[in-house]
């Protein structure tokens, strides 16, 4: 177990082209209930557009990224905008993603201090891992629980799914694949492991806590190198000065264009309005469903040109 251990560590790396090879890629970043809906709905209506995402050679997701990123490998997309759209009558996915009630003093201050980190310094991210490590939060078999009812499957399910998380004491960023011999509800709990809302996870010699927790929340250097990605994440030049959870300002944009500087050909889509404060809200989630979904139908024209 120590080797598969030693082999999730992926240094974050533009010049290792890991995705060298590969022609078509979808990176899913992370972003709270609100950007799940939001994302099923747009790859949901995408596919009945007649946009083939089985062609996608590699799937890499991040934090809530990482669920729909499983369902995405699996085939399963048209069924989790189906649990999603009927979220208020399907508490499983509720407690996995949005957590109710007051919080203790130890998840606040493992909280705040991700959401206050403007840097991803190896000291910041270790420092997060901490208090994450140290916070009294829900028991960790019980979310995986929560997410295996919504995954519905054991089994890794496919070669190119993966799934970002984080070291919480090392600060390492972390790959879980198919060859990391980890039940995919395991490894999507631990890329959405919120400090302080959520435990890290043990993956194998290893406690994990969210991908996002390293300075990005999508991790296109995983896809370096490849001919063409497909990027959803919540936000970019829309808001320009927005920092905070280990990201500075801009930092889409930058990775962005490291990406594309591998030779990497992308197409970027983004919410048109997002409140941060409401990206943990239940309510929010038929609204989300429909935003993803109308800017997927003003896309596709586009979108079919890109990914043939």
């Amino acid at each position: 177990m120590s080797d598969i251990s030693e082999s999730l560590f992926w240094p974050i790396s533009f010049e290792a082209h890991y995705g060298e090879g590969l022609d078509r890629t979808i990176c899913l970043g992370g972003g709270g209930l609100y950007f799940v809906a939001w994302q099923v709905g747009y790859l949901n209506t995408a596919i009945q557009g007649g946009l083939d995402l089985k062609l996608a050679e590699r799937v890499v997701g991040t934090s809530a990224g990482s669920v729909v990123a499983t369902s995405l490998a699996g085939g399963r997309i048209g069924r989790l905008r189906g649990q999603v759209a009927a979220l208020s009558k399907f508490p499983p996915l509720l407690r996995a993603m949005a957590p109710a009630g007051s919080l203790r003093p130890s998840q606040l201050r493992a909280l705040t201090e991700f959401g206050d980190a403007v840097e991803a310094t190896p000291e910041t991210i270790r420092s997060i891992g901490h208090a994450a490590l140290a916070a009294v939060t829900p028991d960790a078999v019980r979310m995986r629980a929560n997410l295996q009812v919504i995954l519905q499957t054991t089994s890794w399910p496919s070669p190119v799914l993966h799934i970002t998380a984080v070291d919480a004491y090392t600060g390492e960023r972390c790959v879980i694949t198919e060859a990391s011999k980890i039940r995919p509800s395991r490894a999507a709990t631990a890329s959405s492991a919120v400090p302080g809302l959520f435990p890290p996870q043990p993956i194998h010699d290893r406690k994990c806590m969210d991908g996002g927790v390293s300075g990005t929340g999508l991790h296109l250097d995983i896809v370096s190198g490849a001919r063409r990605t497909l990027i959803l994440a919540l936000r970019n030049g829309q808001h320009p000065n927005a920092a905070g959870m280990t990201e500075s300002a801009g930092t889409t944009e930058t990775e962005q264009s490291r990406l594309e500087a591998t030779g990497t050909r992308t197409f970027l889509r983004t919410p048109e309005a997002v409140e941060r404060e409401k990206l943990m809200s239940a309510e929010e989630v038929p609204a989300a469903l429909a935003a993803g979904a109308l800017q997927a139908e003003q896309d596709l024209p586009e979108l079919l040109e890109f990914w043939a």
